[in-house]
């Protein structure tokens, strides 16, 4: 095992340790990450009694229809900026939600892993988002390294964001 996957195995376990204290579930919407993050959490044994599920909203039509980001924003801006992550973050708290029961954390990613960047910005930007009862909470990275480093950063960033305000 990696430096950076004990990390997030580390990191993952304090998140469910924290949700648990709160009686609170979480739900991912990831982009670069492709469900690499929904997995690190599930990773963690007892994962299913906090963790409600995931959208891997890849194309930017689902981010829109699904989690419901804005179309205008999505074409002013593209997909791969800070407000992105945040309505990505709320969408997936809607969308996972049940009739008796609210899921209490959204965590979102959107970036570019590369190897080449569609809209100009640099390889490696990342936004991640996090959305709770009481606040979202958006933080925007430029990672180095190839597209599976970029993508491992970017999980641990989320995660380490959501023990942040958890």
């Amino acid at each position: 095992m990696s430096e950076i996957e004990r990390e997030t195995l580390a990191v993952a376990n304090e998140l469910l340790r924290r949700l648990s204290a709160r009686n609170w579930s979480i739900g991912t919407a990831e982009s670069l990450t492709g469900g690499l993050l929904a997995s690190a959490i599930i990773d963690v044994p007892g994962s299913s009694q906090r963790m409600r599920g995931g959208v891997v909203a890849y194309d930017t039509t689902i981010k829109q229809t699904v989690l419901g980001v804005d179309e205008d924003l999505l074409a002013a801006e593209g997909a791969v900026h800070p407000d992105v992550a945040r309505q990505m973050a709320l969408g997936v708290r809607r969308v996972l939600s049940l009739a008796d029961e609210e899921t209490m954390v959204g965590l979102a990613t959107t970036g570019i892993a590369g190897p080449v960047s569609p809209d100009g910005q640099p390889v490696g930007t990342v936004h991640v988002a996090v959305a709770t009862p009481d606040r979202i909470v958006v933080s925007s990275h430029l990672f180095d390294g190839d597209r599976e480093e970029i993508r491992a950063q970017s999980v641990l960033a989320a995660l380490d964001l959501a023990v942040a305000e958890i």
